[in-house]
Formats: C-alpha cells, sequence, structure tokens
C-alpha cells in the first residue's frame, strides 16, 4: 500500500522517548487500526525497535494529525512505513552556477540544509524538486552564505531572489513585524513542532495547556515564542506560566537540569541535536505533545520585480510534488539518515 501524502503544513519529529512494555512486532508497509494504549512511540518500538522513529509514522499520516496533535484514539486508520534506505539524492540538473534565479541559504541544522550534506539537506532537495516540477522550469542558483545577518540585505538588493528556510513570525498577532511587511512568504516547505524538553522521570507531563499551569519554561533571549499567546491562548500574557531567559538553548538545559525550571521549549530537531550531542539522552527527554510549531517558507522581498511570479513557481511546484509523492521520499529518506546519524 502506498502511504498517504505528506503536507508541508505539518511534521513533526520527537526522538528522545522509549516506552516500557512488551508487544509483538508491527509489521512495516501495512495499514494499521489503532486499539487503545496505542502511542506513537509505543507503534515504532514495535515495528522498528526503536521508539525515536515516531517521526516516520508520523509522517506518513500527516493528514490525521492536524495542528500537530499526536494522539491516537482507538479505530484510527495508520500507514507503518518501512524504514528508508540510504540511496543518494536525486539530481539537481536545473541548479546552476551563476544562474539568474538565486536562492541564498545557510545551514538549518545538518538534516534540514548543509551544504556538505546529501542534496544539500532536506529542504535545500525539497527545493531541487519544486523547480523541477514547476511550470515552465527555468536554472536557478543556490547560494551559500553562513552569515544570516547577510541574508536580508542581499534580498532587499536582489543580489539574491529568494531565501530559505525562514521561520514565519505570527502575523496575525504581530503585523507591523518587519517581516511581514517587508516579504511575501511562500506556503510552508516544513513545519517544526516545538517540543517540551523535561528531566527524564521527573514527573512533568503536558496533556492540556491546564498541565502548564505555574510552571517555569526558559527560553533563549532571542526566541520570541508566539505560540504562547497565539489565537488567544495567552499563557504568558495571563500569567499561566513564568518565562526565564538564557543565552540559549544549552544554557537552559543547564537550568533544567539544576531544577531551575520545569521545562524548555524548543523546535524538534534543534533540541534533539542538543541532547544527543551533549550526552543527555536518558537525562532529559522531549514530551510528545507539541506545544506550538514554527513553519520554514522560501521569502521574497515585496519590492522584488518579480515577486508573485517567483513565489507561484514555488508554490506551484511544492504542490505537484506533494500530489507526487516525491516530497513525502524526500523527507522520509532525510528523516531516517538523520535519525542514524545523531544516534552514531
Amino acid at each position: 500500500m502506498r502511504r498517504q501524502a505528506l503536507y508541508a503544513g505539518a511534521a513533526t519529529l520527537c526522538g528522545l522517548l522509549a516506552l516500557a512494555g512488551a508487544a509483538a512486532a508491527q509489521s512495516c508497509d501495512v495499514t494499521y487500526n489503532t486499539v487503545a494504549g496505542d502511542t506513537l512511540t509505543e507503534l515504532a518500538r514495535r515495528t522498528y525497535g526503536d521508539a525515536d522513529q515516531w517521526s516516520l509514522i508520523y509522517y506518513a499520516n500527516i493528514t490525521a494529525f492536524s495542528g500537530g496533535q499526536t494522539d491516537l484514539a482507538p479505530g484510527t486508520e495508520v500507514f507503518i512505513p518501512c524504514l528508508p534506505g540510504h540511496s543518494a539524492p536525486d539530481p539537481a540538473p536545473l541548479q546552476q552556477d551563476g544562474a539568474d534565479l538565486r536562492f541564498v541559504t545557510a545551514t538549518e541544522l545538518p538534516l534540514l540544509t548543509d551544504q556538505s550534506g546529501a542534496g544539500g539537506g532536506m529542504l535545500t532537495e525539497v527545493i531541487n524538486a519544486v523547480m523541477e516540477a514547476t511550470p515552465n522550469p527555468v536554472p536557478y542558483a543556490v547560494i551559500w552564505d553562513e552569515d544570516r545577518s547577510h541574508h536580508q540585505p542581499m534580498l532587499e538588493a536582489m543580489e539574491a531572489d529568494m531565501g530559505f528556510p525562514w521561520r514565519r513570525p505570527d502575523c496575525t498577532a504581530r503585523p507591523d513585524h518587519p517581516h511581514c511587511i517587508g516579504y511575501f512568504w511562500s506556503e510552508p516547505l516544513f513545519v517544526l513542532p516545538v517540543q517540551l524538553f523535561v528531566t527524564q522521570g521527573g514527573g512533568m507531563s503536558f496533556a492540556s495547556d491546564e498541565d502548564l499551569e505555574d510552571k517555569t519554561l526558559c527560553l533563549a533571549e532571542t526566541d520570541e515564542a508566539p505560540w504562547l499567546d497565539a489565537g488567544g491562548r495567552n499563557l504568558l500574557a495571563d500569567g499561566h506560566v513564568t518565562v526565564t531567559r538564557a543565552a540559549d538553548f544549552g544554557a537552559c538545559l543547564d537550568l533544567l537540569l539544576a531544577g531551575e525550571v520545569d521545562a524548555v521549549p524548543e523546535d524538534i530537531f534543534s533540541g534533539v541535536d542538543q541532547v544527543y550531542q551533549r550526552g543527555l539522552r536518558g537525562q532529559v527527554t522531549a514530551l510528545e505533545r507539541p506545544i506550538g510549531t514554527e513553519s520554514l517558507h522560501v521569502v521574497i522581498s515585496r519590492q522584488h520585480w518579480r515577486g508573485t511570479t517567483h513565489l507561484y513557481r514555488v508554490n506551484a511546484g511544492l504542490a505537484a510534488i506533494k500530489a507526487s509523492g516525491r516530497y513525502d521520499e524526500i523527507v522520509n529518506r532525510h528523516l531516517g539518515q538523520y535519525m542514524a546519524k545523531i544516534r552514531g
């Protein structure tokens, strides 16, 4: 059976959860009807022998998980994919140095964008597929500039036409945000869930916002965390949670391990990467339910004379690769390889 097509509007990865208990092995490349007690991590443990791989099942059934939720009601039909192989990325014949149409990017974790990685990382390979599938394909170049402070001036001066991946602010709550005023945004290339990283066995749970009452969260100094108050949620505005600021996610983890905060919200890729790099697996875990999401996009300046035309190319190509299943293949392959790499 062919797994369900993915939608870029929601996607998740949550490694670091291990569920105890014995269960029979689960087959893969099959459709399965869930029963009471099934969770994504439990299905991954039964299928792959590794609960950390549950994001592969999530991705294969993304239409069943609206708003980033991960609950599996009994009787839910889910496709269980087999683990992806380590095949080479697709060729990118339209990507040519010196092409008139130029994207600017930088490393956004080795999984998402990485000049030295396979295909330039998952989202770079998605862009390659998008530009091949768009109506009237044209050559394009990908410019790598690891100093992100250069990207905005490059886009405004049209030294580059489009940039990716950019995280979109909450333009509904903050329509005056400079990035909302100054840029056109593509449909999401990918959506990162923001998970709560907590101490293993510390008793912190998150089934609903009520569980956050009177809890202290640690955020990096630059983290705007719009999901705390978005849509009338008002967790921060109404004083339901307290926020402590630290220099970065790593500093927040130090406060977590010292017992000075209850949880550290972070997008799952950054969080998992840091937990593994610091050897904290078994001490720090990510709760399965996301507290929010951050979407990744292609952007183009509103002053660009071909802004809407270029954005149409991206959105049309993205829709095409989702419909064909090529998006699914790229994401599934990169996720499997990434999880294998960070586990060593």
